[in-house]
């Protein structure tokens, strides 16, 4: 089918493309666009979010208690002073000095105990919830994926849509865990200890405040430049998957053509790129911690600096201090991996924001607003001046009419381009028409639910695809929960049966991908037999015998002959040959029904269809020579 795309696939790359943040303000920004879309999903994990909640608050509350049984070693068992005041846990005052520190060794020892048993509650909890929100994530994409029109599919590369399922969403996880809930552990860590010291001694908290406008104006000018590179290089990674997954999947023509070195280029560039760029943050995230130990470095000297004064001149005790030197270590300490975590949350915004753009982008085709269940079809099919075009500057057809009545065998014939698979295309609404309606039963196809319309048609292509799964699921994918007796059925209809049971484990064998183990005209057949077990009324071949030898040929034209028995037919074929026998065909070119009638009536005309009827007769050449006849007659 033709690869170009409508005015809506247009938009929907632009969305694919979006201008990318220029700021922390709008990393932020993209932050809360990807919690915002994906809040029914995490609010569905409440509970256990909000057990690592309570886990993370313990974290902070140990972590901020941990120094002082120190203190209190220092004060009252160390150095202990005659005007010391009493202890701030009355029985502790009147316990021998041996048993004190036991008890405080011991409390340093449970604070610790605490500290650890809450992270692995909170870790634990939250790593359940992340995986949990993740895995309905990446189904929900994968669902819309599925759903999007063909004009979005024919824009987009599938290693990258690969790329997003797979290791975007992956790292939405990952840095949950890693990143983003150390960081906010961290950060509370922070403030927790800055009030404290607040409270203890404001001197000393505000010396050792003073390096923090000048940490927060590196952090800020170092992430605004790593979330931009983290950016580009989740672009170069889907630019390589891409690169490989097209290069993979056609590795026939590759190797045939001698394309290997030129593919290995392309991808060895975009690698290479992509490596500059880890490197490049990486350089980012070591000099930013490096800036922070300096700050840290600068503000631990000046504190002690003066809160050495401080102590001798009996303002403050040397467990204060102590504390004072814990807190402000403790404190900066995980600022040093500041620029780690905001290089991976960076990351993850972008793969976020990717996987937020596939989600909202809103497939041309869908479900119209009061669409109702398809009846059972009898198979009557009517174009009314149907218009339409993939570029809105290019028609491929214009003004089409025609019908088809039920039971009736419709053949489309004319050169490529002419607009016969788009014609049908339009029939399956994979596409909807610029102008004009298109009717099943005297009812347009818009009023129906996409699926109840398409599962009553059945298709066979040129190029039948078969799954990497067994032969009787991939005949039962034309029929969701056809029986063993159906797919039988429907294989002995396609001249199948017989081959498939020569197979190692029959209708059991798992198949190559794409059906690669079959020869072409088995390959066919199990099409056929999918989509006659569908029982649909209305049945598409889309040049169904081309590349097939005479063996082959014969037996899928028997099947086919038996598959659109009682069923309203259309043929897209060159081979003029086979549309003979038809009850209606239509010449199709430049994207207009220039002739329309029987085999005979055509003949009579001795129009362009009568012409290159005799000439494909006479000369006996292949079909595919019917676009340089239609060439020649002008």
């Amino acid at each position: 089918m033709p690869k170009s795309s409508g005015r809506k696939a247009v938009k929907q790359s632009a969305l694919i493309k979006r201008k990318r943040p220029k700021d922390l303000q709008s990393a932020s920004a993209g932050i809360r666009r990807i919690v915002t879309r994906f809040w029914p999903e995490i609010r569905k994990e409440g509970f256990l979010i909000t057990l690592a909640w309570v886990g993370l608050l313990a974290e902070i509350l140990a972590q901020l208690l941990e120094p002082w049984p120190l203190k209190l070693i220092f004060d009252y068992i160390i150095i202990p002073r005659d005007d010391a005041p009493p202890l701030p846990i009355a029985f502790l005052n009147d316990l021998p000095q041996m048993v004190l520190l036991t008890v405080l060794t011991a409390a340093i020892v449970a604070a610790t105990a605490l500290r650890a048993g809450a992270a692995y509650m909170s870790l634990v909890s939250m790593s359940i919830a992340a995986s949990r929100i993740i895995a309905e994530i990446r189904a929900k994409l994968y669902a819309h994926l599925q759903r999007l029109s063909l004009s979005f599919h024919s824009k987009a590369r599938g290693g990258d849509l690969i790329t997003r399922i797979i290791n975007d969403i992956d790292r939405l996880r990952e840095v949950t865990i890693t990143a983003a809930v150390p960081l906010f552990v961290n950060t509370l860590t922070l403030f927790g200890m800055i009030g404290v010291m607040l409270w203890m001694n404001w001197q000393l908290a505000v010396i050792g405040l003073l390096v923090f406008p000048f940490f927060i104006l590196s952090t800020l000018k170092l992430t605004k430049r790593i979330h931009t590179v983290a950016r580009e290089q989740r672009k170069r990674e889907g630019a390589m998957a891409a690169t490989a997954a097209e290069a993979i999947g056609a590795i026939k023509v590759v190797q045939a053509l001698s394309l290997e070195g030129m593919l290995e280029s392309m991808f060895s560039d975009e690698n290479s790129k992509s490596q500059e760029e880890v490197a490049r943050t990486q350089q980012l995230s070591a000099g930013l911690q490096r800036t922070v130990e300096m700050l840290v470095a600068i503000a631990t000297a000046v504190v002690l600096w003066r809160g050495v004064q401080l102590v001798i001149q009996g303002a403050a005790t040397p467990g204060d201090l102590l504390v004072f030197i814990t807190y402000l270590k403790t404190s900066f300490k995980p600022t040093k991996q500041l620029a780690k975590y905001m290089a991976q949350i960076a990351k993850a915004t972008a793969s976020g924001e990717r996987v937020v753009d596939l989600l909202d982008t809103v497939p041309d085709i869908r479900d119209a607003r009061g669409a109702i269940e398809a009846p059972p079809f009898r198979g009557a099919v009517r174009f009314r001046n149907v218009t339409f075009g993939y570029e809105p500057d290019k028609g491929i057809l214009n003004g089409v009419s025609f019908e088809a009545k039920p039971g009736q065998r419709v053949a489309l014939v004319g050169p490529s381009g002419g607009g016969k698979s788009t014609l049908v295309s339009l029939l399956l609404r994979l596409y909807d028409p610029i102008e004009g309606q298109i009717l099943i039963d005297e009812h347009d196809l818009r009023e129906y639910k996409l699926e109840s319309l398409r599962r009553q048609v059945s298709i066979v292509l040129q190029e039948s695809v078969l799954f990497a799964v067994s032969i009787r699921d991939n005949i039962a994918y034309g029929s969701l929960g056809a029986t063993d007796a159906e797919i039988e059925a429907a294989a002995r209809l396609a001249n199948a049966h017989e081959f498939i049971l020569d197979l190692p484990q029959g209708y059991d064998t798992i198949m190559g991908e794409r059906g690669a183990t079959l020869s072409g005209g088995q390959r066919q057949r199990i099409a056929i037999a999918r989509a006659a077990v569908r029982k649909a009324r209305i049945v598409i071949l889309d040049e169904p015998t081309v590349g097939l030898d005479n063996e082959n040929e014969h037996a899928v034209t028997e099947a086919l002959e038996r598959l659109a028995q009682t069923c309203t037919t259309f043929l897209i074929t060159h081979d003029l040959r086979g549309a003979v026998s038809a009850d209606q065909i239509l010449y199709i070119e430049k994207g207009k029904v220039l002739e329309r009638g029987t085999h005979n009536e055509l003949m009579r005309l001795g129009g362009r269809y009568a012409a290159l009827y005799q000439l494909q007769t006479a000369i006996g050449s292949s079909p595919d020579d019917l676009d340089s006849y239609a060439l020649a007659l002008g």
